[in-house]
C-alpha cells in the first residue's frame, strides 16, 4: 500500500472517530508524545491530553459536530524515512455552520501503523 493511501486512510479514521464522538479512537491516531495545536492556539501535549481535551469537546461544545473525510487535494511530502508532512483542507460543522480550515500534520510510521506526531489547525479567513 502506498504512503498516500495509508495517510488518506488515517485521515478518514480521524474523521470517523470525530463523527462518532469517540475521543479514545481519536487520540489513538496520535503518537504518545504528539503535539496538537488547535485553531485558537490551545496546545495539547501527548496522546492522553489530546484524548482528554476531545472527550470534553465531544461531550460538550462540539457534541454532534461533524468532520468531513478527506475528499480534496492532500499533499504528502516526505521528510525522512518513515516521516511525512501532510497538508489538507478540512473543517468541521457545528450546529450546521461549516468552519473551513487548512490543517497540517507530521505523520510517522510506527509499529502500530502510521500515526500523527503533530497537528496544526488554521482557520480559513472569510
Amino acid at each position: 500500500m502506498s504512503v498516500n493511501t495509508e495517510i488518506t486512510g488515517l485521515l478518514t479514521r480521524l474523521a470517523d472517530a470525530w463523527n462518532a464522538g469517540d475521543a479514545t479512537a481519536y487520540g489513538g491516531l496520535f503518537t504518545e508524545d504528539a503535539d496538537y495545536i488547535a485553531f485558537n492556539g490551545m496546545h495539547s501535549e501527548g496522546r492522553a491530553a489530546i484524548e482528554a481535551s476531545h472527550r470534553w469537546l465531544f461531550d460538550g461544545p462540539l457534541r454532534g459536530s461533524t468532520m468531513a473525510a478527506p475528499n480534496g487535494r492532500i499533499k504528502v511530502k516526505p521528510l525522512a524515512d518513515g516521516a511525512v508532512l501532510v497538508i489538507s483542507k478540512g473543517g468541521t460543522a457545528v450546529a450546521g455552520e461549516f468552519r473551513e480550515s487548512i490543517v497540517s500534520f507530521t505523520a510517522v510510521s510506527t509499529p502500530e501503523g502510521w500515526r500523527f506526531a503533530s497537528f496544526q489547525n488554521t482557520r480559513v479567513a472569510r
